[in-house]
């Protein structure tokens, strides 16, 4: 009963398989061998127009190197108030853009307010030297609260940041899983609502380590190249990234995965929904599922070998829960089994 993280999960065997077939031998090193063309040329066919892609190692490297590319002098980010750049990167992003400001953006299960970013943009105007300046605004999909922007609430934040002349980053750590819960294409959700670069992330959906970093906008490609460099983010074996983005790719097996790990989310949820005891704090639209359990429940359940977080009340539950409860996220993976889920709910 392993819900701590997607993290967690190990490989899918068709990713450990093709990582195996692509350790022997010589191939050309620093991105330019036939495997890591072959996915790029891939991801390009799967958004539907050419794209630039950059291998980095982990998700806080491509979110980190997205929003350094649109650094400007006194620069400021605007994000949700519990997104992953916020809240868990240890100044990450600050660091790569040498200095820029996170600007949190309120609003409910983890998605920025649209009328609260412009808002929260117009705080810093052009003529006010004191301020600092806007520089992009960054939303996650899925968010960090399990739930899922719509395509109508993406582009409305694009909209805002467009009238600003500001670039619009996704964070795509659960980019799949917020994919299949839309049942929309890959185009659909991004460069189509308005985005500008996107983190794509593999890790959390069955692959060992690998994220990408995809540009929209060609002409952005030249700095990246260098700035990914200086960040030490130029891997010389990356076959081994394009090996696994080859096998997750193949046959729409990433959205397979994901499409299993957000069943067995709505799985955990709707038996939670069922309990005399225990309920959701809120309905998941993806594969992280928050409930409310008694304090005494989710020590039961621990000392039984299931595996969670506690997890901060979010501003909107705040004196919703009783002194004896507490907030908790389960994550479910496409390592989740029905038996476990099912388990779970039964001691609930």
């Amino acid at each position: 009963m392993i819900f701590a993280s997607d993290n967690w999960a190990g490989a899918h065997p068709a990713i450990a398989e093709n990582l195996a077939a692509h350790s022997h031998g010589y191939v050309p090193a620093y991105g330019t061998s036939e495997l890591d063309r072959k996915v790029e040329k891939r991801l390009s066919e799967i958004f539907e127009r050419e794209v630039a892609v950059f291998f980095v190692g982990t998700g806080t490297a491509a979110n980190s190197l997205a929003l350094a590319s649109a650094n400007r002098l006194g620069g400021v980010v605007f994000c949700h108030r519990e997104a992953h750049v916020n809240v868990d990167e240890c100044g990450a992003p600050e660091f790569f853009s040498h200095g820029a400001r996170l600007s949190p953006v309120d609003g409910e299960l983890g998605k920025m307010e649209a009328a609260r970013l412009e808002t929260g943009i117009r705080r810093f105007p052009p003529e006010f030297v004191h301020g600092g300046q806007p520089m992009a605004v960054t939303l996650t999909q899925a968010t960090e609260s399990g739930t899922v922007y719509s395509l109508a609430e993406i582009e409305a934040i694009a909209a805002i940041a467009k009238s600003h002349k500001l670039p619009l980053h996704m964070d795509g750590a659960r980019f799949a899983n917020a994919l299949v819960s839309l049942d929309v294409m890959p185009a659909e959700m991004t460069w189509k609502r308005g985005v500008d670069l996107l983190s794509f992330g593999g890790t959390k959906n069955g692959c060992w380590c690998a994220e990408a970093l995809i540009l929209f906008d060609l002409s952005k490609a030249h700095d990246m190249h260098f700035l990914r460099k200086r960040s030490a983010q130029l891997f010389s074996k990356s076959r081994f990234i394009a090996a696994q983005f080859d096998a997750y790719l193949a046959g729409d097996l990433w959205l397979d995965l994901a499409r299993h790990s957000n069943t067995m989310a709505r799985r955990l949820a709707e038996g939670i929904s069922a309990s005399p005891e225990s309920r959701l704090a809120w309905a998941p639209d993806a594969n992280e599922v928050f409930v409310i359990l008694k304090n005494s429940a989710a020590t039961r359940l621990k000392q039984q070998g299931a595996v969670f977080y506690d997890w901060p009340v979010p501003h909107h539950l705040a004196g919703s829960l009783a002194e004896d409860e507490g907030l908790y996220r389960l994550v479910t993976s496409f390592a989740t089994q029905a038996e476990d889920v099912d388990r779970f709910v039964a001691s609930c």
